[in-house]
């Protein structure tokens, strides 16, 4: 089973996330088949919106922390390496000049609501949370903090990461983390009818544009925090709270801290 889902459909470009039974955690194979998925959408001139879904309840419970594990025995080179591909998907779905909506039918924690996050529109069910995480398993929220804070403010960030609270999804739309809360039996329909709206209303071209040049008014500077949260994500791993905080989530326990 692909852990990663693609159709077209009214010239919108439709990306699945497809691990329901790992919550779709981000696993290296969910991570390099999204990257695929995103690149091969926008280099297809069929495709103008891109909305990323999820399969199952979650709509991505984060980093899959048994594949964490597992690289806290690495070197840091390797975890350096490993930490950038998960930066490289984040830096591609948010530079990308095709538009991408966010359709959020369920949780989305730590490294999900990341992914969430670097999407330029997102849409979310009323019992979604949202929130970033890392902090309560002794992990740090590195990649995710630099795009937050361009999207949201430094304050507003902190009070996120530093707290590593759970927040409703109105409470998100109210932060500016997410753009609206639409009904459960209605997400998939507004979600499509927005993206048809953008396609049908506005220039494919202006809006590229338009993204590009947000993009890159903070490109030199987000491209140098990049690689310095990439850097401290790696070196978090090796540390002790990390292992511990890992290992207490796995065994469904709770670290003492």
């Amino acid at each position: 089973m692909s852990a990663v889902l693609t159709e077209i459909t009214d010239r919108i470009g439709i990306i699945t996330l497809n691990r329901p039974e790992k919550r779709n955690a981000l696993s290296p194979e969910l991570i390099a088949g999204l990257h695929e998925a995103f690149e091969t959408m926008n280099s297809n001139d069929e495709v103008k919106i891109i909305v990323l879904r999820s399969t199952g309840k979650a709509f991505c419970a984060g980093a899959d922390l048994a594949y964490l594990q597992q690289l806290q025995d690495f070197s840091y080179e390797e975890n350096l390496e490993d930490s950038r591909r998960l930066m490289d998907l984040f830096n591609l779905i948010y530079c990308l000049p095709k538009i991408v909506i966010a359709e959020v039918q369920g949780h989305a924690l730590a490294g999900g609501c990341g992914l969430a996050t670097v999407c330029d529109f997102a849409f979310a069910v009323p019992d979604a949370l949202f929130g970033y995480t890392e902090v309560r398993i002794g992990f740090v929220p590195a990649l995710v903090s630099v795009f937050l804070q361009e999207q949201i403010g430094a304050a507003k960030t902190q009070e996120l990461l530093l707290s590593g609270e759970f927040i409703t999804a109105s409470k998100a739309a109210e932060l500016g983390l997410i753009t609206g809360v639409e009904p459960a039996e209605f997400l998939g329909k507004y979600v499509m009818e927005f993206a048809i709206k953008l396609i049908t209303q506005n220039s494919s071209f202006s809006m590229g544009k338009t993204k590009t040049l947000l993009r890159e008014l903070n490109q030199e500077s987000r491209n140098k925090s990049l690689e310095l949260a990439a850097e401290t994500n790696a070196k978090a791993r090796a540390h002790e709270d990390c292992k511990k905080g890992i290992a207490a989530f796995l065994n469904k326990t709770s670290p003492d801290w």
